[in-house]
């Protein structure tokens, strides 16, 4: 009697126990999967490290996983159109504010801004130090006036977007036995120019970040046509689509916010003496 007693006591404590932990573990996990996010990138802010530097902080402080796909601006919006990323952080303005008047995007809020320059050979074949090193039209001018080899990224990125507007702007055609579009990510097209002894147009980050290992060096620069500010995008979430748009709007709003915004101002100081980056949340 008294061993059956003790007995039921012991499957009873078993069961109370086996209850309270699933409820406890039912508890810890829905406070800590908010689930993960897919971010749509340029290859800019992965080749310079950025995403490398800042992201860790984001899933340790929200615990939320960052899925990052490094791709050029155009392709990042077009899987913001398909609804194959909850968020977007890109460089194309004008097609930033186009995506968003069109729904596809909730908001765009500026994020940071470096610019963009002119990467040639140490033995500039096209004299742009001394013949147009702060005239990017010039510079793109002595380039195709001497069919000076120059690689292009091609890939509807906004680094390419920005070319073929400062071409159309000068009056220039992005053809020629000289020019090489290499449908490749800015990593890529810098240390194909660098193979090759060509000319390119990158983001001054990305080149910063590679530049102890290659032979270019910054020829023209400083041009006010040569700015290059970044957005971020939550995409929009019609009925019955699984993106997670509080993931994406926490993410935007835990980018501009004061602390990551110093975070992002620090990027490169120490290494490169000069930030990659400069932060310019509104």
């Amino acid at each position: 009697m008294v061993k059956s007693l003790m007995k039921n006591r012991f499957y009873k404590g078993i069961l109370i126990f086996t209850v309270l932990s699933l409820s406890l573990l039912a508890f810890i996990g829905c406070d800590e999967d908010p689930g993960s996010i897919t971010l749509a990138t340029t290859t800019s802010t992965e080749n310079s490290g950025l995403l490398d530097e800042i992201l860790p902080h984001f899933e340790e402080e929200h615990n939320i996983e960052v899925k990052v796909v490094a791709v050029g601006t155009g392709a990042a919006l077009d899987m913001g159109r398909g609804k194959d990323a909850d968020v977007l952080l890109v460089h194309a303005y004008a097609l930033e504010q186009e995506f968003v008047a069109e729904g596809y995007g909730t908001e765009r809020y500026s994020v940071m801004y470096n610019d963009f320059v002119i990467l040639g050979p140490m033995e500039d074949p096209a004299d742009l130090k001394a013949g147009a090193p702060n005239d990017v039209l010039k510079a793109l001018t002595l380039i195709w006036e001497q069919e000076a080899d120059f690689v292009s990224r091609g890939d509807n990125s906004g680094t390419h977007v920005m070319e073929l507007n400062l071409l159309e702007e000068a009056g220039l055609s992005p053809e020629g036995d000289f020019y090489v579009s290499a449908g490749q990510g800015m990593g890529a097209v810098i240390e194909m120019a660098d193979e090759m002894g060509a000319y390119t147009l990158a983001d001054r980050g990305t080149f910063l970040s590679m530049m102890n290992e290659l032979d270019l060096q910054v020829v023209t620069e400083g041009d006010d046509g040569l700015f290059n500010p970044y957005g971020v995008i939550p995409v929009t979430q019609d009925e019955g689509e699984n993106l997670n748009l509080e993931g994406a709007q926490t993410f935007a709003e835990w980018i501009v916010s004061p602390e990551v915004q110093e975070m992002i101002g620090a990027f490169g100081i120490e290494e490169f003496g000069e930030p990659l980056f400069i932060p310019d949340a509104d």
